[in-house]
């Protein structure tokens, strides 16, 4: 028995009935073979951490648009938040902390730049619209490795692609991570919208504090506890649902305060013009992109719009402010 089928014997002997065991996966889309000491979960995990995607979140914004401060979350760091939610949950339930944390990690792959701001810019300009969570998937199936995907199994990708609100995860795995993103960005968007002066703890209803917590330290505990106690044993993961519906409460004031408001807005038409530019431009000149995405066009039969989506959507935030002006903006005339 080599290392690999012995973590899998107790993945069997100490998880949970309810738990995703990798040596039970649907596998993926193309066979492999195993590793000997590795997991299936573990390899996913990896090759997500590993990946170009994974490390351009580091420079894509989470809610601020190019906030002054060393402290405010991204993208990366948002997505890091998520996974040890998650597999602090995941290992009080007993599931697996390999699954939770590989979806958790590839959960917003294929966000765009300047987070949702991005989002809706893409979305109305590229005629098949646009969700970060379709793209996510699309990055692990197809864009990376040069358009060969990773190669994950079935349950990561749809963990990936049911993180949503409205998502459904067929695992306990990914309903972990599906509350564990919720919980996430309502704890450190409210504790970088306090930094930032748009929000203060008074403006949270006092019945709201007495209940949850007093700060959001308080409040994310709450929340992880609340899950834990009432998934314990069962086969699906849910909050009681006084405190589910205090979290969407919660949820609400933070769109009507923070997300909508116009403090923190107030760049998101100049993105949505920006990025609505960059795609008109490469629409009309493919030849300008980077190679790999003239490759899926030029040999793998992608659609033009498709393939100009998925180059601005995997741009960071840098990048694509460079690449406006350097189409956009004149330069001084150089001698050589």
């Amino acid at each position: 028995m080599n290392i690999r089928e012995s973590m899998e014997q107790r993945e069997r002997e100490l998880l949970s009935p309810y738990a995703s065991h990798s040596a039970d996966t649907r596998g993926r889309e193309h066979p492999e073979e195993e590793c000997d000491v590795r997991t299936t979960y573990q390899r996913d995990r990896d090759r997500i951490l590993h990946c170009k995607a994974f490390r351009r979140m580091k420079d894509k914004t989470q809610v601020f648009l190019a906030p002054q401060g060393d402290h405010y979350r991204t993208r990366l760091t948002h997505t890091l938040e998520v996974s040890q939610i998650a597999r602090t949950i995941a290992k009080a339930l007993r599931l697996n902390e390999d699954l939770v944390e590989a979806i958790a990690l590839g959960h917003d792959l294929g966000h765009t730049p300047f987070g949702h701001a991005g989002e809706r810019a893409l979305d109305q300009v590229h005629p098949g619209g646009f969700a970060h969570y379709r793209q996510s998937v699309r990055v692990v199936e197809v864009l990376e490795k040069n358009g060969n995907g990773l190669n994950l199994t079935w349950e990561v990708r749809n963990g990936i692609m049911n993180h949503r609100t409205s998502g459904n995860p067929f695992t306990l795995e990914g309903q972990v991570v599906r509350f564990s993103d919720k919980i996430a960005y309502i704890h450190h968007d409210m504790d970088d919208a306090q930094r930032a002066g748009i929000i203060t703890e008074d403006d949270i209803p006092v019945t709201m504090r007495t209940f949850l917590g007093y700060t959001t330290r308080e409040r994310l505990n709450t929340f992880v506890h609340n899950i834990i106690e009432n998934s314990m044993g069962k086969d699906s993961i849910s909050m009681s649902p006084d405190v589910f519906e205090a979290m969407m409460e919660l949820r609400a004031l933070m769109f009507r305060n923070v997300y909508e408001n116009p403090v923190a807005r107030k760049e998101e038409d100049k993105v949505i013009q920006m990025l609505s530019e960059l795609y008109g431009y490469y629409t009309d000149h493919p030849e300008a992109m980077s190679r790999e995405y003239r490759e899926l066009v030029e040999y793998r039969g992608v659609p033009k719009e498709q393939a100009v989506c998925d180059y601005i959507s995997g741009m960071t935030d840098q990048y694509s402010m460079e690449k406006f002006r350097e189409i956009y903006i004149p330069r001084a005339w150089e001698v050589y």
